[in-house]
């Protein structure tokens, strides 16, 4: 009988731990965000900060681990939000914690949203209730993936690239207030000595697609002679663009290339009253003389100039807005220019030097008239004005990022 009696003294103990453990033992909790930052960011806050890096790496730390394989492209997204476009992203969990870094820079001033979906699970199995958060790049907005970048903030340097001035090639050049105070400064132009030139100018333009913007304003005081050459690469034999001494229209020379590799020349030129009926134009917006005037004298003017070897459309935009547009495809058909696929150096080989301010570099002239020549003054378009933000891409930028640079640099 006091065996029996032991044996359920040890039984009944048995049963009271496994109660007592069972009782104890939690249910997994489902997964949550604790917290979202990038650097000293918060980016969980209750207000969408304003100041995130091009190049954030934002930490995500959740209550419980996370279950790598559901951190996933499909559950962890970046949107850009003025054209919807996703954001390639590098993915990587430890434990509570993911890391996520874009593949490539962001646009500056510009909002993004990113969400994590209920796709995405902890090591128990248990989803995330969607989480979406945004955050704005810093500074003013500018499309990403430029190649050059020329903001004259006291120097002539390219900010994002390789291609600088020498010292002995930046002549004349002061740098005075542009357009507003987060414009900071602008390269000043004399109208007669004043020039940067940049080398291996032909490295810019020997591409499939094609896209630039800068900011230009004109100063009629004292110009007596020639309209303004704003830039060029040996002139239409690589790329130029110039505002007519009489401001009633600006143009772009251009030189094409040609399946064969061999190229021809195409003016981008708007005038004032213009009208479709050119060959293979699709758009023109007809601005009087006093319109044109407007936009090309003594005022900042935002320009902007795109050409798409896929398509063979080529558009220009003044600030912000549709101007004029061509198409190759719309030449006969037993023209060349069909034919086109980007644009092509066709210069000198030791003129290939960008200039900003005239029409070709001093040296190796690749255009041997005089209104050509930088040593005569008193013959040529040399700029007299401003010059700012001269950004280049080897990519089609959309109307609506043009739009938004202009919006967001604006005087």
């Amino acid at each position: 009988m006091k065996k029996k009696n032991v044996f359920l003294s040890l039984l009944f103990t048995t049963l009271l731990i496994s109660v007592v453990v069972h009782s104890c033992k939690k249910d997994p909790l489902p997964l949550a965000l604790s917290s979202l930052v990038t650097g000293t960011i918060d980016l969980n806050g209750a207000a969408s900060p304003t100041n995130v890096p091009v190049m954030p790496t934002i930490v995500a730390t959740f209550n419980v681990p996370v279950d790598p394989a559901t951190a996933t492209a499909t559950n962890i997204t970046m949107i850009q939000d003025y054209d919807d476009s996703p954001i390639a992203l590098n993915i990587a969990v430890d434990g509570k914690v993911i890391t996520i870094t874009p593949t490539a820079d962001l646009a500056t001033g510009s909002l993004y949203q990113l969400d994590f979906t209920s796709g995405l699970k902890s090591t128990d199995g248990l989803a995330l209730t969607a989480v979406q958060r945004t955050f704005t790049t810093a500074g003013t907005f500018a499309v990403s993936g430029a190649i050059a970048y020329y903001a004259f903030e006291d120097n002539a340097n390219d900010q994002i690239g390789a291609y600088d001035p020498l010292a002995a090639d930046v002549i004349g050049i002061t740098y005075t207030a542009s357009r507003n105070a987060a414009a900071g400064k602008a390269a000043t132009f004399n109208g007669t000595t004043s020039i940067i030139e940049v080398p291996n100018g032909d490295d810019l333009i020997n591409t499939s697609n094609f896209s630039i913007s800068f900011w230009v304003k004109t100063n009629s005081t004292g110009k007596t002679s020639g309209g303004h050459f704003v830039m060029g690469l040996a002139g239409w034999n690589g790329f130029q663009y110039e505002i007519f001494g009489s401001y009633d229209g600006s143009k772009f020379g251009n030189q094409y290339k040609l399946a064969d590799n061999s190229s021809v020349s195409e003016d981008m030129w708007f005038p004032s009253l213009a009208d479709q009926s050119w060959q293979g134009w699709t758009f023109a917006k007809s601005l009087t003389i006093a319109q044109m005037t407007a936009l090309l004298k003594d005022s900042w003017l935002n320009v902007a100039f795109t050409f798409n070897g896929a398509t063979k459309v080529a558009t220009l935009y003044f600030n912000g807005e549709k101007m004029k547009s061509f198409d190759f495809n719309l030449w006969p058909a037993t023209d060349v220019k069909k034919n086109v696929t980007g644009l092509k150096y066709a210069g000198s080989a030791l003129g290939n030097n960008l200039a900003f301010g005239f029409i070709q570099g001093r040296n190796n002239r690749t255009i041997t008239d005089t209104w050509a020549d930088y040593a005569h003054a008193d013959a040529n378009g040399h700029l007299k004005g401003q010059l700012d933000d001269v950004r280049i891409w080897h990519k089609v930028i959309s109307a609506a990022e043009i739009l938004s640079m202009y919006n967001s640099e604006k005087p």
